[in-house]
C-alpha cells in the first residue's frame, strides 16, 4: 500500500517527491514476494538488504535500483496494518492509505518537513473528500 507523499500524489495531490513509500504486511513469505518483485524491477539488493525486508525491518531504504523506494513496515502513526488496509483508497487504481490515516502518520513522525508540508495536505484532504466520485 502507496504511503507517505508517494501516496498523496497518486490521490491527487499537487506536490513531488524524490521516493516512493510503501507499507508492505510483515510477514516473511511477503518478505520473499517483496525481494523477488524489487529483483525483477532491477534492483540491486545485497544479503543484508534482503534480510531486513524479509524480517520486516521497520523502515527499509532502498536506492540501488531505477528509482528510490523506502520500504515502511511500521510506520508512525498508523497502529495495525489490517486496520489501514481496510481504509485504503483504490480510487486512483492503486491502493494507497487513507488520506487521513497518510496525514496522521505525517503528524506523528514530527519531522520539520512533515510540519511544513501538513497544512498543504490539510487542504488537499478537504478538497478530496468532498470532491464529486
Amino acid at each position: 500500500m502507496f504511503i507517505g507523499k508517494s501516496g498523496a500524489i497518486l490521490l491527487g495531490y499537487p506536490g513531488t517527491t524524490q521516493d516512493v513509500d510503501v507499507y508492505p504486511r510483515k510477514d516473511r513469505e511477503n518478505g520473499r514476494r517483496i525481494v523477488a518483485a524489487l529483483k525483477d524491477l532491477g534492483f540491486v539488493l545485497d544479503n543484508e538488504l534482503s534480510e531486513e525486508i524479509l524480517r520486516g525491518k521497520d523502515f527499509v531504504q532502498i536506492k540501488s535500483g531505477p528509482f528510490d523506494i523506502d520500504l515502511v513496515f511500521a510506520p508512525d502513526g498508523i497502529e495495525n496494518y489490517s486496520e489501514a488496509r481496510e481504509r485504503m483508497d483504490t480510487s486512483s487504481g492503486f491502493p494507497v492509505l487513507n488520506i487521513r490515516d497518510i496525514i496522521a502518520s505525517k503528524r506523528s513522525a514530527n519531522r520539520p518537513r512533515d510540519l511544513v508540508e501538513l497544512p498543504l495536505l490539510e487542504a488537499f484532504r478537504d478538497v478530496y473528500e468532498n470532491r464529486e466520485k
